[in-house]
């Protein structure tokens, strides 16, 4: 059975995510990414040597990214094995969107809670 690890990202729309950036830069001190996100690097409580990366990140208003919802937000969760949890899912007959992704950092899919939030599954590749 796959377990979630954390809180991969919140995920939000704004008017203008670059002025809503500047202000939580402002106020909170942080420091925007290339990609105008704040990354807040963690590790494990186990000791693990790997590395974990929590994202916060505003997204235009106008985006696709969190369809089919209609929510303002979308939260990413860490999973230790994607195809487990995955399998554990359709056991219980909870339905997963069928678009898969796989990327340098990590493997995706995608859920709908039953209020009609959008949920991404992550599996972070391992760093070499």
């Amino acid at each position: 059975m796959s377990h979630l690890k954390g809180i991969g990202g919140i995920f939000f729309k704004s008017p203008d995510p670059k002025k809503l950036a500047v202000w939580y830069a402002s106020a909170f001190d942080l420091t925007v990414s290339e990609y105008g996100t704040f990354d807040f690097n963690w590790r494990e409580s186990d000791g693990s040597p790997q590395e974990r990366l929590t994202l916060f990140s505003p997204f235009k208003e106008s985006t696709t990214y969190f369809k089919p919802s209609e929510s303002s937000f979308m939260v990413n969760f860490i999973v230790d094995d994607l195809e487990a949890l995955l399998a554990d899912l359709e056991k219980k007959e909870i339905p997963v969107l069928p678009e898969r992704e796989n990327a340098d950092y990590g493997r995706f899919a995608w859920m709908m809670d039953p209020d009609g939030n959008k949920i991404e599954l992550w599996q972070p590749a391992l760093k070499k």
